[in-house]
């Protein structure tokens, strides 16, 4: 299973982010949780993704704030799970454990670590940390651009609703390098999900678990 522990950055002399976090977390209905994403102890979050899918989802939305340090663990997981994600255990939390603390010490601000290792979970955490880099060095403009696709505007929809040209959009497309994070999701999603050794899952192209 799928593990996201977060701490926020510089939490002493910053507002607390975590009740805020939550609330957006738990609240959409496009990202999948095992258990609800919960306070774990003082400035720190935790969550069980149910899938690769949802764990790249959370992953980047953390990131992209810069108010959190982010491990992604995978592994075991006790089960049956509990009624929260505080009262569970196993492997991935562990792991998860390992990954925040590692990333503490990265530029990116986030790592990842699998129980047993795995070499997926290293290529997906290599992959990671490029696509992190494209997005920390985006523009605002480029981020308004990529809100207003990521609802499924066109590009040309969406420079009507920013008040450029069709030309603009795309040069701002290429700048915000867009198609490139487009590009490497699906198979991030694959890779995390084959790096879930805790059980075995067959996972289809999206990175979501296919029922038996």
């Amino acid at each position: 299973m799928i593990v996201i522990t977060a701490d926020q950055v510089d939490s002493r002399s910053t507002p607390d982010a975590v009740a805020g976090t939550l609330d957006q977390l738990n609240s959409d209905p496009t990202l999948g949780l095992l258990l609800p994403a919960d306070r774990t102890a003082g400035d720190e979050i935790q969550m069980l993704a149910a899938s690769g899918r949802d764990a790249l989802a959370i992953i980047l939305r953390l990131t992209r704030s810069r108010r959190w340090s982010v491990g992604c663990g995978i592994g075991g997981v006790r089960e049956p799970l509990p009624a929260s994600v505080r009262e569970s255990s196993g492997d991935a939390f562990v792991a998860a454990r390992a990954a925040v603390d590692r990333s503490k010490k990265r530029p990116t601000r986030f790592a990842l670590e699998s129980v047993p290792a795995a070499t997926p979970g290293t290529d997906a955490e290599a992959i990671l940390d490029l696509l992190l880099v494209i997005r920390d060095r985006r523009s605002d403009e480029g981020w308004e651009l990529h809100d207003l696709l990521a609802t499924g505007l066109t590009q040309s929809d969406a420079a009507a609703r920013l008040g450029i040209s069709p030309q603009a959009a795309s040069k701002r497309a290429r700048a915000a390098e867009l198609r490139a994070e487009e590009s490497v999701l699906d198979p991030l999603a694959r890779l995390i999900a084959t790096a879930d050794t805790g059980t075995a899952r067959e996972v289809d192209n999206h990175g979501r678990e296919v029922q038996s």
